[in-house]
């Protein structure tokens, strides 16, 4: 089974993450994309909404889609989430399975400062999908990594995770950015500052 591994803080899931997953699925016929939210991730502060509160979006948003599943290892494992660590785990556990990390085209250019990265390269390939404004340039990286990455089209969507949590604090919508299902779980949580509001 090839699998893509969809992780990020996901703080909160948006459509631009979902886009991405599809993209790599449909790109390389992967059989399934697993959503890993991350504990702490190493290149970001701690995120603004619990690992609860993240698993719960996540799982809230691909519910309904057979070849989108979740796995908490990170959140349960809690510290700060390395990717070396989980694909150890993944290899252990799913011994078959052909594993791809997907990463957007900012991880692109920060991975040969990713934790174990020669190891990582050699048990998996990494599916890079482009956002605006930052071209994905493989000569840019070292070779080892470079012969490893591959890359997806997707329609580009300027939406970021940072960006919906400010609009939210300001009191504007960010529903449709984010998954219908996710929007409503933000609603209903008042996550972000955003007040809930009656039904349109």
């Amino acid at each position: 089974m090839k699998v893509g591994i969809m992780g990020g803080t996901f703080d909160p899931l948006h459509i631009g993450h979902m886009m991405a997953a599809e993209a790599a699925r449909d790109t390389y016929s992967l059989d399934e994309v697993w959503f890993m939210p991350s504990h702490i991730p190493p290149h970001k502060h701690e995120a603004g909404a619990s690992g609860a509160d993240r698993l719960a979006m996540v799982q809230s948003a691909v519910e309904g889609n057979e070849a989108f599943r979740i796995l908490d290892w990170e959140i349960v494992r809690g510290g700060v989430s390395y990717t070396i660590e989980t694909v150890h785990s993944l290899k252990e556990a799913y011994p078959q399975h052909e594993f791809y990390f997907i990463v957007g085209a900012d991880m692109v250019e920060y991975l040969p400062k990713w934790h174990g990265i020669e190891e990582l390269v050699g048990a998996l390939t990494f599916i890079g999908v482009g956002r605006p404004g930052t071209p994905l340039d493989l000569a840019a990286l070292p070779g080892f990594i470079a012969d490893k990455v591959v890359l997806a089209d997707m329609p580009l969507v300027d939406i970021s995770s940072t960006m919906l949590r400010s609009r939210a604090a300001s009191g504007r919508s960010i529903r449709y950015m984010v998954p219908e299902q996710v929007y409503e779980y933000v609603q209903r949580s008042g996550l972000y500052g955003l007040q809930p509001r009656s039904a349109d």
